[in-house]
């Protein structure tokens, strides 16, 4: 049977349901059963369970020469005191990396998360309380938060709270998805503060009225149109992408422009490590952003789905796992 590329979309667009259906997730891993299947799957794309686990993480990021982003995966919290507990997690492990004679990488690693995780849809003041926290231990420890990009529906909330944080912690990043229609109306707001932006794809499912289709023409145009505004305008900016092609087209647009203090390349634990590795042994700054935590749901569902044959790979690693 051939495999088409319409087929391979389906795939995508269902893995992307799935990763926002907190039903599912619920029913998934509160069967042990299966959550030890998925938990499996989602160890390529995890540092595990632990924050022990994923600071040997980036010590082995550090090795290779790689700046380092540390996010303990979560969102969509509905509860105060849940939101509360992984506040508590954030800060402690902000405490961790800056406490002083403990081994770390240095630079300090950032620490990313999603303002949603920390409690932005209990109520945009706990999520804005709960982040300012991890921003002051952030800034303790020597370093800063980037936050993370939501679906389309929370942008506006993700935005406003950001400015707002960003008003008493300057130096706190924030993430744009290339994908969405919007996106270059946003970057003139977000450039009037000085937080480093990532620039991203996006990976959520989108209805088109509202983003471009994943790794099209007009997708991948708009994001060299975003780059190129952000490389014109000097300010701090991490090129989010394993793509390699695209990779390749920034650098022939750009040239030495790439190589700047406040330009670096950035990809995800597991995904792109070969090139990644590579853009820094050519002189490139590079960042290798490393997740752990039981929440994975949404974050490993949403990887495979940018590339939906990793459906196969995550069967090899079942199989892997079940002959060891």
């Amino acid at each position: 049977m051939d495999i088409t590329a319409a087929t391979l979309h389906t795939v995508s667009d269902t893995l992307r349901r799935w990763a926002l259906d907190e039903d599912l997730k619920a029913r998934t891993m509160a069967d042990p059963a299966l959550a030890a299947v998925a938990g499996r799957v989602a160890a390529r794309y995890t540092a595990g369970p632990d924050v022990d686990g994923a600071l040997r993480a980036l010590e082995s990021v550090a090795h290779r020469g790689h700046r380092g982003s540390i996010e303990c995966v979560g969102e969509s919290v509905r509860d105060a005191g849940v939101a509360s507990q992984e506040t508590e997690a954030f800060v402690d492990l902000a405490e961790r990396l800056g406490r002083p004679g403990s081994p770390r990488p240095a630079p300090v690693p950032t620490l990313s998360f999603d303002l949603s995780h920390l409690g932005s849809l209990v109520s945009p003041e706990l999520g804005l309380e709960n982040a300012s926290r991890v921003a002051q231990a952030a800034r303790d420890a020597g370093t800063s938060v980037m936050i993370s990009a939501e679906g389309s529906d929370r942008t506006d909330l993700v935005l406003d709270l950001w400015e707002r944080l960003s008003s008493d912690f300057p130096e706190t990043g924030i993430t744009l998805q290339a994908r969405l229609h919007r996106t270059p109306e946003d970057l003139e707001r977000v450039l009037r503060r000085p937080g480093p932006v990532r620039l991203v794809k996006g990976a959520f499912l989108e209805p088109s009225a509202v983003a471009y289709l994943r790794d099209s023409e007009p997708m991948i145009a708009a994001y060299h149109r975003l780059a190129d505004r952000l490389l014109r305008s000097g300010h701090r900016v991490s090129l989010a992408t394993h793509d390699a092609a695209l990779v390749e087209e920034l650098r022939a647009r750009h040239g030495d422009t790439l190589r700047d203090d406040h330009v670096e390349f950035e990809m995800l634990q597991g995904l792109g490590t070969a090139l990644l590795d590579a853009l820094q042994a050519e002189g490139f700054a590079t960042r290798e952003y490393v997740v752990y935590g039981p929440e994975w749901w949404l974050y490993v569902l949403n990887r495979i789905a940018e590339h939906p044959e990793r459906v196969l790979l995550a069967l090899a690693d079942l199989g892997s796992s079940a002959s060891g």
